[in-house]
């Protein structure tokens, strides 16, 4: 999807391999102002004010994947349409 939209890519990581410790999601939550969390088809928009880091991790308490911000977006989790509208 990202190489059909011709999308440039600054970072990458494997979230297995070299998890994000919350330092660093609290510097990415720090850089956006809306977040978007998409859990299956449910999609819940917050505010950085009202987004905490409990609010990125999984079940397993690890910081969920993908994760993708654009501008002063973040969208949280894989959700097609949220993911084509952050990237349009």
């Amino acid at each position: 999807m990202l190489d059909a939209k011709k999308v440039q890519v600054t970072e990458e990581r494997q979230s297995k391999k070299a998890p994000m410790s919350d330092a660093e999601a609290r510097r990415l939550l720090d850089s956006v102002a809306e977040v978007v969390l998409a859990r299956g088809k449910s999609i819940r928009r917050l505010t950085r004010a009202e987004a905490t880091l409990d609010d990125l991790r999984g079940q397993s308490g690890g910081f969920r994947a993908p994760m993708v911000r654009r501008g002063k977006t973040l969208l949280v989790g894989f959700h097609e349409e949220q993911l084509n509208s952050l990237l349009r």
